[in-house]
């Protein structure tokens, strides 16, 4: 049993009030109490008998304090890099034209299948290791590039495995069979939905948390879609949906049928939309990044105006965006989407812990994981001018990361 001590925090922003001059007892790996430190108890049932007892006191030089960060969509399992593509879609390439040249989603997979398994885990390590040293404690995971039934299951092996490692976030795992059709299926692209559906339940035995699918223009129709996202649904996968990111199928529409976990992208998304999203309860994960690059950005003012709970992710893939800092990706929504702070600091913890179905995290009250993160500031009106505020500690689960 270990009992630690959080004190002399500056701004505690716990994700339901703000706090000045707090303190954080904190049990094993769960938060046992949190408040003004001159309201600090001098027992806690359960917990310490006397408050001098405690295992670890930790002054933290009245900075500000935050739940640890989540980033609610990325795409971390992947080989090689779409450098040189990058630059050719800033000259003027539409991605159609790449794709059509051997580009895009295809040439990653390409890369991924010809890489070793030992090569291929450590450079998701790598990544998975940058998201919380830069302060996100969980970060949802997505397949997609390797596109074949064993392929598909070894990253979500892998995914898990690599969550049990010291020092990593943990990982809510989604399976994204259903990215794009692979070469092999080509012509027979009912064919691998159908393979995709039949593949679910391994991905929920394999550790699996979520099922995917890309429906837009060039990857999968809304029937397609259906298919595979109820396959999942029926096997205990919860249900996601790319959305909008080229156009508008009826992937909104089809969210609130199957009472999707989230809407992702919503890059093209209209009033009728948005309205649906706020009537069934579908929450929506807006990228920052993706969007800029794309130069389609979501109407996230509406959907918070609508009711709609908004998560943010980085969107973190090797075609569009490197980012693993959501700390950045507050900062851009702030910016591009006109969030204030505040909602994009609640999209970054509390709408991702609610798309992600953890309510055992992002926000910082007693029962709640100790993810907990210290900035290098005072306030977090700091995110805004940052652009990649750094932490200076980072606890998961109450355990320091080094």
């Amino acid at each position: 049993m270990t009992v630690r001590l959080l004190t002399n925090i500056g701004r505690l922003w716990t994700g339901n009030e703000v706090l000045s001059n707090a303190a954080i007892l904190v049990h094993n790996d769960r938060i046992a109490w949190v408040g003004r430190a001159p309201d600090l108890p001098q027992s806690v049932p359960g917990v310490v008998d006397d408050i001098v007892d405690v295992d670890h006191v930790e002054n933290l030089g009245g900075a500000l304090v935050t739940p640890g960060l989540i980033d609610a969509h990325t795409h971390p399992v992947y080989a090689g890099n779409r450098y040189a593509e990058l630059a050719i879609r800033t000259g003027g390439s539409t991605s159609s034209a790449i794709t059509a040249a051997g580009g895009g989603v295809g040439s990653t997979v390409t890369v991924t299948r010809g890489t070793d398994p030992w090569t291929l885990c450590n450079g998701v390590r790598e990544r998975l290791r940058s998201w919380i040293l830069g302060g996100t404690t969980t970060v949802e995971a997505k397949t997609g590039y390797h596109l074949t039934r064993d392929g598909e299951l070894a990253d979500v092996r892998l995914l898990r495995e690599l969550e049990k490692e010291p020092m990593m976030p943990r990982v809510h795992v989604t399976f994204l069979a259903a990215h794009v059709v692979p070469p092999e299926y080509f012509g027979r692209q009912r064919e691998y939905v159908e393979a995709v559906g039949a593949w679910c339940a391994d991905a929920a035995a394999a550790g699996a948390d979520s099922v995917d699918v890309y429906c837009d223009e060039g990857h999968f129709t809304t029937e397609e879609s259906r298919w595979v996202l109820a396959s999942g649904r029926n096997v205990g996968l919860l249900p996601r949906i790319h959305a909008g990111l080229f156009s508008r199928r009826g992937a909104v529409q089809l969210a609130a049928e199957l009472g999707c976990a989230s809407a992702d992208g919503l890059h093209h998304t209209s009033d009728e939309d948005l309205a649906i999203l706020s009537r069934y309860g579908v929450p929506a994960v807006v990228c920052p990044a993706t969007a800029l690059q794309r130069g389609n950005l979501p109407p996230v003012r509406k959907m918070i105006k609508h009711g709609v709970v908004v998560a943010l992710g980085s969107d973190h893939n090797p075609g569009y965006c490197g980012i693993t800092s959501m700390s950045q990706v507050i900062a851009m929504a702030v910016a591009a989407f006109g969030m204030s702070v505040n909602d994009a600091l609640r999209a970054a913890t509390l709408g991702g812990a609610t798309v992600l179905g953890a309510p055992d995290r992002g926000v910082l009250t007693p029962g709640r994981l100790a993810d907990i993160v210290q900035w290098d500031a005072d306030h977090e009106g700091a995110f805004a001018w940052a652009f990649g505020l750094k932490p200076r500690r980072v606890w998961r689960g109450g355990t320091p990361v080094q």
